[in-house]
């Protein structure tokens, strides 16, 4: 699995005529070696070249006794890492740079003159990345079907009128009870107008009657990570808050139909923004339609009207349109897809349905 993934990273660094790359993004080496290192100021960094002569350079505070296909080159705090990365890598070539490198790592690269000319080589990986190998998409399954019975678990906690910096305190206690990891993201629980900011900070407001509440919650699980919201509202439901809501479902639902290999990201944008626009809430639907994901909750690539991309089998992304009136209310819906020939998988599978909860 992981020989497969590199063969197609060196594939388009050979079709690009880039003979050497330096991988820095800890979401990208485990997805290559299948170890996570996480070095915080210190540089770590994969070097894969066309010649096969792969390398690893970490400092010895990360012990390391598997066997991960690189050969490993360790270096001390007392070294200047990028001295010794110089001294393997093919200086009279071209030098591949991944993203999220600190400055002063590759200017120091560049000042040694490690390499004849520098270029951003992020989406190499970041493309490969996208599409899910078959083994990805089971652990996506996993993580998305612990998100919904946790879904549930929290819908049914809003009688209790918690705040909403409580609930997000239990649903770290729930994700410990389920086997995850944690939170893919810092969770969203906005009650009433708090829920019409889309990224609201969860404060000490509680729920009141009649008010909307979105829960936008994802968890990690094997290092994969999960991401659903939904909203649903306590006691009652106003008749415009009920036509958001149904407007923001029929959103979610034709973006979800549109959605299969060789169509454009922007086209399942524009299926479901159309409709919001049509029927007259264009202006408070203020993000794109999604976001591709898996290692890390914000993968490579999104679905937006400005890209243009063709949809490829495998790729994982979500459909979450939104209408936020400030001050008055707020709605989400959001579901994650696999991309297939002829349609696409949905992961989530908590009821979409207007909930009223007593």
């Amino acid at each position: 699995m992981i020989q497969e993934r590199l063969k197609k990273v060196l594939e388009i660094m050979e079709k690009k005529k880039l003979p050497q790359i330096i991988v820095s993004d800890p979401s990208a080496i485990f997805y290559l070696t299948g170890k996570w290192i996480f070095p915080g100021e210190r540089m770590l960094a994969l070097y894969i070249t066309l010649n096969g002569d792969n390398k690893l350079f970490v400092n010895e505070l990360f012990p390391i006794s598997e066997d991960l296909g690189p050969e490993i080159v360790w270096y001390n705090d007392v070294q200047n890492p990028v001295d010794v990365l110089v001294k393997y890598i093919e200086k009279d070539k071209p030098m591949g740079i991944d993203k999220n490198w600190p400055a002063h790592f590759l200017l120091k690269l560049m000042e040694l003159k490690g390499g004849t000319v520098f270029v951003n080589a992020s989406e190499i990986i970041d493309r490969v990345r996208m599409c899910k190998d078959e083994t990805e998409k089971q652990l996506m399954r996993s993580a998305s079907k612990l998100n919904d019975t946790a879904m549930d678990k929290m819908v049914k906690l809003v009688p209790k009128k918690y705040s909403e910096k409580k609930m997000g305190k239990i649903l770290s206690d729930i994700w410990d009870e389920l086997g995850a990891e944690g939170h893919s993201f810092d969770p969203i629980v906005g009650y009433g107008a708090n829920a019409a900011d889309p990224h609201h900070t969860m404060d000490n407001s509680t729920v009141k009657e009649g008010d909307c509440v979105v829960i936008d919650m994802g968890c990690r699980k094997d290092s994969y990570c999960s991401d659903m919201t939904r909203t649903v509202f306590y006691k009652y439901a106003s008749e415009h808050s009920k036509e958001v809501y149904n407007v923001v479902l029929e959103a979610n639902k034709r973006g979800i139909e549109k959605v299969k290999a060789g169509i454009r990201f922007c086209d399942i944008d524009e299926a479901a923004r159309d409709y919001i626009t049509k029927k007259g809430y264009g202006k408070y639907f203020t993000h794109r339609l999604g976001h591709s994901i898996g290692i890390d909750v914000h993968d490579f690539g999104d679905v937006s009207s400005a890209n243009t991309d063709i949809v490829q089998p495998g790729q994982i992304f979500s459909i979450e349109p939104g209408i936020y009136i400030p001050g008055e209310v707020g709605v989400r819906i959001e579901d994650l897809v696999i991309a297939t020939e002829d349609g696409c998988e949905v992961l989530n599978h908590y009821p979409k349905d207007l909930i009223i909860v007593e």
